[in-house]
Order: C-alpha cells, then structure tokens, then sequence
C-alpha cells in the first residue's frame, strides 16, 4: 500500500501515445496521466475534439506520413523536455475479406497505418530517448496466428512484433525496453460494431457472437480495456525492467 506522501508510479514520466485520441490509446493516456506521467497525445485532427487530461497536449498527425510523426516526436520531447515512455497505439482494424477478394489497396492501407505507423515512430523516438526509457506496441493475438478474414490484419501484426523484436535488440545496449501488448477480443463498441457487421457471414448477432467469445476463454469473459492499459502499465514500469523483446497475450486464455 502506497502512503498519502508516495508518489504515483508514473510520476516525471514523459509519455507520447500514437492512437492516443480513441479506444486503447485514449485508455492508455488517461491512466498514464492518473499514474503521474505528462505527455503527448498523437492522433488524426479529428481525434483532438476530446478531453486532454492536464499536463498532455494533443499533436495532430497522420502516422502513415513520416513527416508527421517524425515533427510530432520532435514537438513532444519539446514540449517536455524529453521522452522516456513512447506507446505506439496507432492501428486500424479493417473489415472482412475472403483471400479469393483482397482488395489490395486496402491491403496498403492496413500495411501503412499499422507496420509503417509503427516504425516510423520507433524510428523517430529512438535518437530522443534515454537509459531507461520504454516503448510498447499495441499488436494483437493475430501477431501469433493468421486469420482467413483478415490477412491484411494478421499480416500486419506479425510485422509489428517483427519490429518489436528487432527494436529490441538495436536499443536494449542503450538501456531503452521495447515490449508489445497483444489483447485479444476486446469488449468495446467498435468490436461490437464489427459483429454487428459481421452476423451476416455468422448467423450470430453482436451479442451472441460476443458470448460465443466469451466462451472460449479460459477465464469465461473476454478482455477489456482496461486489462489491456494495465499490461501497458506494467510494461512501462519498473516492475518489467527485465523484460524486452517481449509481447504479452491480454486475451482471457484465448491462447
């Protein structure tokens, strides 16, 4: 138990969150700012409409654009002094497709935002950070095994843990850790909204489909939100300060 004098885990950690503004990404800022850290918020304009917790700004910027994200690192480590905990959430889901129909621009896209997005930030923070800092990637279970809906998705996830490991061993010298959470189902509107699209192919309704998930957890319930933001928390403590290279299934025992 922490005493009234004790100061929050995160406490002078300097954070930049890609994907920041919605879904995990906003999860992540809003604990990381409960936990003490200040920092940078980075998303699509249109993301910047919410709240920002005190002590983070927003930095509006597509991560498909290097350019972008490489003057959205160099505003956050302006801004406060530095960068020390650097969270790649940035990422698109996309809908359906046999392998027989990839639409292949889709496919880019996809590639773009959730490979390219990543490394362009791993690359653009690295030069900034120092011993002791950390970087996590949001990447999914489907960096472990493929998916015959979403190749593209799969695909890109593989990468993502492929840049993860590589990052790994080329900033672990300088003491920075480069870790990946990898959640499962998660319980948010958006998946509910893709079975919702979905119940066609599956004869499931959103709901059932979300049961049907559950069910096949070891834990009997599916993951949430906040079960993925505490792994990122963890990650970007000192109580994984032995850990890099490494991605953590947030998944209920999917796997």
């Amino acid at each position: 138990m922490t005493s009234p004098s004790t100061p929050p885990p995160l406490a002078g950690r300097r954070a930049l969150v890609t994907g920041g503004g919605n879904g995990i990404g906003a999860a992540v800022v809003r604990r990381f700012a409960e936990l003490g850290a200040v920092g940078t918020i980075v998303d699509l304009p249109a993301a910047g409409a919410g709240p920002v917790p005190e002590g983070w700004q927003f930095r509006a910027a597509d991560v498909r654009q290097e350019a972008e994200v490489e003057a959205a690192v160099a505003a956050a480590a302006r801004a406060h002094g530095g960068l020390d905990a650097v969270v790649a959430a940035a990422g698109v889901v996309p809908a359906w497709q046999a392998l027989a129909d990839l639409d292949m621009s889709d496919f880019a896209r996809v590639l773009d935002i959730n490979v390219l997005g990543v490394a362009a930030t791993v690359k653009h923070v690295a030069s900034l950070l120092p011993a002791g800092a950390t970087v996590t990637v949001v990447a999914s279970l489907n960096s472990w095994k493929g998916d015959p809906n979403i190749t593209s998705y799969a695909a890109s996830k593989h990468a993502a843990l492929g840049i993860v490991r590589s990052a790994a061993l080329a900033l672990g010298p300088a003491g920075i850790r480069v870790n990946a959470v990898a959640p499962g189902p998660i319980a948010t509107e958006a998946l509910l909204g893709r079975m919702a699209v979905r119940s066609g192919a599956t004869g499931l309704s959103a709901d059932a489909a979300l049961a049907a998930a559950a069910r096949g957890t070891a834990l009997g319930r599916i993951a949430t939100v906040d079960d993925v933001v505490s792994a990122v928390v963890f990650l970007t403590g000192s109580m994984s300060a032995g850990m890099t290279g490494q991605m953590l299934n947030v998944d209920c025992g999917v796997l």
